[in-house]
C-alpha cells in the first residue's frame, strides 16, 4: 500500500446554530461541552487535507470559499480566510492540485471549488484538478435534494460539471487512496481513507464533524438519515478502534486528529486527541 504524507489545512472558522449541530441532544446537555454565543451558535472550523505522494497532490475538502456577501459572512461568522490561504502558507498553489475529493457537496465543503475572480466572475479554484464525489451525491446536489434551502448552490456546482469524476460505492481512487460510502448526513456522503507512515487515516466528513459528536445520539439536525448516521458511525468507530485508525474531524475547532478506543463502561467508544501542526 502506498504511503502518503499529509498536511492539515485550516480553511477558516465559521459558526452554525448549536441546536442544529446537535439534533435531538438538548441544549442543557450540549452546552456543557461547548458554550454557544449570543445567537446560540457554536464555533466550527473547516479542516482540509493536502495529501502528497511522488509529486502528486490531492486536496480533501475545500471549505466555504470566498463567494459570500457581507450579510452571509455575518450570519455564519465566516472568517476572511480560505483553503487557498492555507495552501499558500505551505507553498502550494491551487494550480498544483491534481485531484480534489469532497465528502459531499454542501457549501461548507464544496464552496471552495470555485472562487470569485477580480471582476466578480466565477472561476475554477483548482483549474487542473479532477473532482471526486459519489454519483449519488452529485445527482442529489443537482436536484437540490435536501431539507435545507441554500446548501447545494449553483455557484459551487455548475462551473465544475465537466471536472467531476463520479464514483459508485467503495472505490480506489489512486495509489491506495480510497473512498467508502458513509450514508446518513446525505444519501451520497463518503469518507476518505489513506495510509501514512503510521497507519490508516480516515476522514469521515460530516458523519462525525467534531469530537463532541462521538456519542450514539450526538448527530446533526442537518442529517437526512439520522438512524443511518448512527449505524454508519458505529461501523466506522468499531473499525477505527479495532484497526487502529486515526480520524481527522472536518469541523473540530480544537485538535481534529483523534484515535478511537472502546469505552467498555458505556458499551461505546471514546476519542483521544493527538497533536499535529496546523496551517
Amino acid at each position: 500500500m502506498s504511503t502518503w504524507s499529509y498536511t492539515l489545512l485550516r480553511a477558516g472558522r465559521f459558526r452554525l446554530d448549536g441546536g442544529s449541530m446537535f439534533g435531538v441532544v438538548p441544549r442543557a446537555i450540549w452546552s456543557r461541552l461547548v458554550a454557544p454565543d449570543d445567537d446560540n451558535c457554536i464555533p466550527l472550523q473547516t479542516n482540509c487535507l493536502l495529501l502528497e505522494l511522488g509529486g502528486s497532490r490531492v486536496l480533501v475538502e475545500t471549505g466555504n470559499g470566498n463567494k459570500w456577501s457581507a450579510k452571509e459572512r455575518a450570519i455564519y461568522g465566516i472568517e476572511d480566510r480560505t483553503v487557498e490561504t492555507a495552501l499558500g502558507e505551505v507553498g502550494v498553489s491551487p494550480a498544483q492540485i491534481d485531484l480534489v475529493i469532497v465528502t459531499h457537496l454542501h457549501f461548507d465543503h464544496a464552496g471552495g471549488l470555485t472562487r470569485l475572480g477580480p471582476n466578480g466572475e466565477l472561476d475554477l479554484t483548482f483549474p487542473n484538478a479532477e473532482i471526486i464525489v459519489q454519483q449519488q451525491e452529485w445527482d442529489d446536489a443537482l436536484a437540490r435534494r435536501s431539507t435545507m434551502n441554500g446548501t447545494y448552490l449553483a455557484s459551487h456546482l455548475d462551473p465544475i460539471a465537466d471536472r467531476v469524476r463520479p464514483v459508485n460505492g467503495e472505490a480506489m481512487i489512486t495509489d491506495g487512496l480510497r473512498v467508502m460510502p458513509t450514508p446518513g448526513h446525505t444519501w451520497g456522503h463518503q469518507a476518505v481513507l489513506f495510509e501514512d507512515a503510521d497507519g490508516t487515516i480516515c476522514f469521515p466528513g460530516d458523519l462525525m464533524p467534531t469530537r463532541n459528536h462521538v456519542g450514539r445520539s450526538w448527530s446533526m439536525g442537518y442529517d437526512m438519515l439520522p438512524y443511518d448516521t448512527l449505524l454508519t458511525k458505529e461501523t466506522v468507530l468499531a473499525r477505527a478502534a479495532d484497526e487502529r485508525w486515526r480520524l481527522i474531524l472536518d469541523h473540530e475547532p480544537g485538535e481534529p486528529v483523534v484515535v478511537v478506543d472502546r469505552d467498555e463502561s458505556k458499551a461505546w467508544f471514546r476519542l483521544d486527541p493527538t497533536r499535529v501542526p496546523l496551517h
